[in-house]
Order: C-alpha cells, then structure tokens, then sequence
C-alpha cells in the first residue's frame, strides 16, 4: 500500500498486530489504509482497548443503578474540581470566533459546500448523520483528506463542478462514539473501536498539514458519559500526538454533552481534556433521547411528545444554562445547538414560519450567552449570523453568568404536555423513514420539513417504547398498547406505501426497517442504540 507523502518519515511496525481489512479497497483509495495508517490504528487499539471495555461496562453498571430507582447527581468525589479556579488552555487562533458552525456527513459535495457556506466552522461528520457503510466511511476519510489540501472536487450527473472557495470554514470532525466498533477492520480477531479508527486515520493522514495550513487537527466528541471517558479521549490525544510529533496541545475537541449523565460532570470533562478542549456543545437532540434511555423503566418518568420538549422548557433550558456556566468559568466556548428546521422550497408562507422558529432559537441563545451556534444547511447560515452579529467581538467568554444556579432537581425536572395520537404516528412515521434511508446509506435525511438524523429517531424509538411499556394515556384517555401501536405501525406503513408508491416502497429497505422498529418496540428490555442493532444489515 501507499505511503502517505505527509508522514512518509515516520515508521511503524504493522507486523506487531495481525491485521484484517475485511472490506473492499480501490487503488485509489488504498492510501488511506497504508501499512503506516494500519499500524497506528493498531497501537492506539492495542493501547487503549482494555479502559474502552472498562468503561462501557460501567456504563452498564451505572444504567442498572438507574433503573433499580437511583438518580442521578453530582459526584461528592470531584467537588474540588467543580469548586477550585482553574481554566483550559488557551483557543487557538482560529477558533477564537465560532457564531455559526454547519454541520454534516462527510460526503464530498456536502463537504464541498459547508466549507463554502459562509459559515465559521464546519463540522464533518463520521457519526449521526453518515450512515456507517464501509463505503461511506473510506469515501468520507478520502474526502477529507483532499478537504484538507484543498483538492476536493465534485461533479454532478448534470455536469455541474464544484470546488472550494478560497474563504473556507474552519474544518473540524466528529468520530463515532466509544460504544461502536468498525467491523471490517480486525486487529487480533476482534474488530477496532470505530472511535480509534476515525480519529487515527484521520488525525495520521491530515495532523500535520492541517498544521501547515495554519489550523489544526480539531475534533468533535459524541455521547460521553463520564469525566473518565473523556480522560480516555485525551490519553488518545496525548500519545496520538506524541507517536507523530505534534506538539503537545495541538489537538483541540469540543464535547457534545448529549448525555443526560454528562450534564452531572461538565467541569469535570474539560478538566480531563484541559489541555485540548475547545468547549462543550448542547446536543439537544441525543440529550432527550439519553433522558428517556436513563429512566426508561420509570413509570413516572415519561415525556410528552416530541415536539413539546422544547429548549424553553425547565428540563432544556437548565442544561442550556449550565453549559454556557461551566464553560465560561473555565474560559472557553460554550457551544449552541441545533434547531430541526430547514429552508422549505416552494412555499413562501410555511419557509417563513420554519425560519422564524430557527430565528427564534438562536436569539435565545445568544441572549443566554452561547458563544456560537450549529445549523444544518447552508441556507440557514445567514439567519444564524444575523442573530449572533448582536455579540460583541468573537465571543461571549466574558459572560461569566455567575447568577445561573442549576441543582440536579432542574436537570430532572420533566416538561409538562400530553402524549397525543398523532405524536405516536409522529415517532413511527419518522423513526421508520429515517432507518430505512439509513439502511440504504443516507444517515441526513429531510423529512416533514426537519433535517433528521440517528438521534431524532432514537428519540422516536426510546419515546415509542416508553409508552408501549408504561401503559401510557393519550389525550383521547386510550392506553398505549402494543397492539394499538401495531395497528398505527401497520397504518403508517400503509400509508408510505400509498404515497411512495409500491414501486420505490418494494425498491427501498421498509420492511426491514418497520420490523426493526417493532421489534424494538415491543421487546421487553430497551436496546441501548438503534443503530447497533441495525449495523449487521449494512455489512
């Protein structure tokens, strides 16, 4: 295999693991698993493995405490850390303003057009919005790469070219989570945390001439659950760096806190990555879903539908709060979310509404004190940067927000609302077009007007066997039971099919993915991720 000409001086011996490429690789794509790639993958799993396994276990460990009764708080253990001065390290230059940051999979016309948006940042995405076939994964790391040096192009069927701007986005990427492993790439039998492998061939290909560009290799990291994992992260950081001389540092990551268990240990996640944070972000959406997930067999802890649970609620705003709190005591960003709504063509009167709901959210947050803020089309970068432009300078660090107070009982408090007819049809609807696309390799897909992505339909899912499980009411006084939700699966499948015609129906992936759902509906246990469940039908 190839060398990559980048960092062709430094060596590293493959022969120490027995490696297994178990997917198909192109010639012009076989750089991106050269010997040296492979064997720096396979130190950082070697290395790492055993504390990965460790702390998914007490994952597991700690989600049973939770549905024996116990609830979540602070930890006693790590009060000096909450309560002593101390900062990160200082932002880089170019992270210094992020008002606006787009997000997205890293396809290579998406790629294209999110570093022309406009926007300060782009965030590429290997984790909830791409769909991890192998082919999407190996595309995503070749496109990135040419990102990176500024090759990338494009073509369409029409014959329209597209290329990069000299005026680009800051680039910065997402790998998979620690609980996900990358099948077709073995290292002694057993397959490669997805986390190490995006993050290792990544940061090997491209540390140094992001570097040489005047940035770096930044990074987003997805569903933590622990200070602990988060000290993982930055023992990768710190021997990644080492293993190929970048200075110590260099490496920056902002932490998506979209676990409800995270919110209990934010000071103590930048603590860990002291050295390489770059803030925290509200992942909202992830964030209901880990709501329901950590007590999901709580009768009493059962969520309206779907679109009540706003970020005005008690439940939203308080870990809002909290984010831009903790973060700016520490001197660093505290990283806004995204709203679902997206640029509808063709009608004027319902685009203005979908904008203006976008609008709305993201003067809130500058009004609360976010340093910046994440959008999911192009489209929406200018309504993002008008309601930011109201800040003054690159950010609101400054804004200590020393006057927000938000005790565990805030971060627990639910929203008020009903369970209706229509948000269970709502959750079926959108829970099987999302896994269907998804299984079909389009993990970003529009739908009634909203960019959905794995963690909205996690939160259809999880809600959907929440209240099969519970018996819950609905508004009309029925009861949610598995065979009223069978019958509303059967009628919106139905329903797909008349709209789609039987054509495209047969054509997609539908019924696989409508039994998936009913089977993880209806089982007696809920499955931890959807997206584990359905990784077996990708191979």
């Amino acid at each position: 295999m190839l060398a990559d000409p980048m960092v062709d001086d430094v060596e590293f011996d493959v022969a120490e693991a027995h490696v297994e490429v178990l997917g198909r690789l192109s010639r012009d794509r076989a750089h991106i698993l050269s010997d040296d790639a492979l064997a720096f993958v396979a130190h950082l799993h070697h290395t790492f493995k055993e504390r990965r396994a460790t702390l998914l276990a007490a994952r597991t460990e700690r989600q049973a405490r939770l549905d024996a009764g116990e609830r979540l708080n602070f930890l006693p253990d790590t009060r000096e850390v909450r309560e002593s001065d101390w900062t990160v390290a200082p932002i880089p230059a170019d992270l210094q303003k992020r008002h606006v940051e787009i997000t997205g999979p890293v396809e290579r016309k998406m790629i294209i057009n999110a570093l022309n948006s406009g926007a300060d940042v782009f965030m590429a995405d290997i984790e909830d919005s791409l769909s991890p076939s192998w082919e999407n994964v190996i595309d995503g790391q070749i496109n990135l790469y040419d990102a990176v040096r500024g090759t990338i192009r494009y073509t369409n069927v029409a014959g329209k070219q597209y290329s990069l701007n000299d005026k680009k986005a800051v680039l910065m990427v997402r790998p998979r989570g620690w609980h996900l492993t990358e099948r077709h790439l073995c290292i002694d039998g057993e397959p490669v945390s997805a986390s190490l492998f995006d993050f290792g061939l990544y940061f090997f290909h491209n540390a140094q001439a992001l570097i040489n560009n005047g940035s770096g290799p930044y990074f987003y990291l997805p569903k933590l659950e622990s200070h602990l994992e988060a000290r993982l992260w930055n023992d990768v950081f710190t021997l990644a760096q080492e293993m190929l001389g970048i200075p110590h540092g260099t490496i920056r990551a902002t932490v998506l806190i979209e676990t409800l268990p995270a919110a209990f240990e934010m000071d103590e996640i930048l603590y860990e990555l002291r050295d390489h944070s770059a803030g925290l972000n509200c992942g909202r959406w992830d964030y209901i879903f880990s709501v329901i997930k950590s007590y999901r067999n709580d009768p009493d802890f059962i969520l309206p539908d779907r679109a009540l649970v706003t970020m005005n609620t008690h439940l939203m705003h308080s870990y809002s709060l909290r984010t831009i709190r903790v973060c700016h005591k520490r001197g660093i960003h505290a990283m806004g979310g995204m709203a679902a709504q997206i640029p509808i063509k063709g009608d004027p009167e319902a685009n203005e509404i979908a904008i203006g709901k976008v609008r709305a959210d993201k003067e809130r947050e500058v009004r609360d004190g976010h340093d910046g803020t994440w959008v999911a089309h192009p489209g929406l970068v200018a309504v993002a940067r008008n309601a930011f432009a109201q800040v003054d300078g690159a950010n609101q660090i400054d804004r200590s927000r020393d006057d927000v107070q938000v005790t565990a009982d805030d971060l627990l408090t639910l929203p008020e609302g009903a369970i209706t007819e229509a948000g269970v049809r709502t959750n079926i609807n959108v829970g099987v077009q999302y896994m269907e696309a998804w299984l079909r390799d389009n993990g970003c897909v529009p739908i009634n007007n909203l960019m959905e992505d794995a963690a909205t339909a996690e939160i259809s899912r999880t809600q959907l066997w929440q209240w099969v499980h519970h018996g819950a009411t609905l508004a009309d006084g029925r009861t949610v039971t598995p065979e009223l939700f069978e019958t509303l699966l059967d009628e919106e499948l139905a329903g797909l099919r008349e709209s789609l015609g039987s054509c495209r129906y047969n054509a997609g992936r539908f019924d696989i993915a409508g039994e998936l759902f009913r089977e993880m509906t209806l089982k007696e246990t809920l499955d931890d991720f959807l997206t584990l469940k359905a990784y077996r039908y990708l191979l």
